[in-house]
């Protein structure tokens, strides 16, 4: 059985992931119900078991694990209360990678998370060999409007030799 999912959303009532996909030729509609899923359920392991649950494992091939958390994260959100957009908001904010953050000072599981997202970025904007726009060898020339300023250790260094 070969299935391609080509989309993957959520139901809140009743908690429900639901599937879109092709078999063959025909387009089909999975709803996967979630289970013992409360607003204190972690949603890596929901989406974990969700995954590696037998009945679904064959459907779930083609979603990401990271893609489930999301879902998770908005059912968890619904039943906590908030707004969808309000669960939006906070996903698209744990999503995102603030260029000012200073790494060094995170714990190595919020650390591992961050540098998913950076990979799962550089993937996603990485240009192959069979893009249409792909150039092997680039060369650029870059403007020189000013004189080249010489930098301060540079000088000393070579007064002291």
């Amino acid at each position: 059985m070969s299935c391609i999912a080509k989309k993957c959303g959520i139901r809140f009532q009743p908690p429900s992931v639901i599937l879109i996909y092709k078999e063959k030729d025909k387009t089909r509609r999975r709803v996967m119900p979630v289970r013992n899923f409360s607003q204190f359920s972690d949603c890596g392991i929901a989406a974990e078991q969700l995954k590696n649950n037998p009945r679904h494992k064959a459907y779930l091939e083609g979603v990401s694990l990271r893609q489930l958390k999301k879902l998770h994260s908005l059912l968890r959100g619904h039943l906590r209360g908030e707004s969808l957009a309000e669960s939006l908001k906070k996903t698209q904010q744990e999503e995102t990678i603030d260029p000012e953050e200073d790494m060094n000072k995170l714990d190595d599981k919020e650390l591992a998370k961050r540098k998913s997202i950076m990979d799962e970025l550089f993937e996603k904007n990485r240009k192959k060999k069979d893009d249409p726009d792909f150039i092997y060898d680039i060369e650029v020339e870059f403007p020189q409007d000013e004189q080249l300023e010489s930098c301060g250790w540079d000088v000393e260094s070579s007064e002291e030799v």
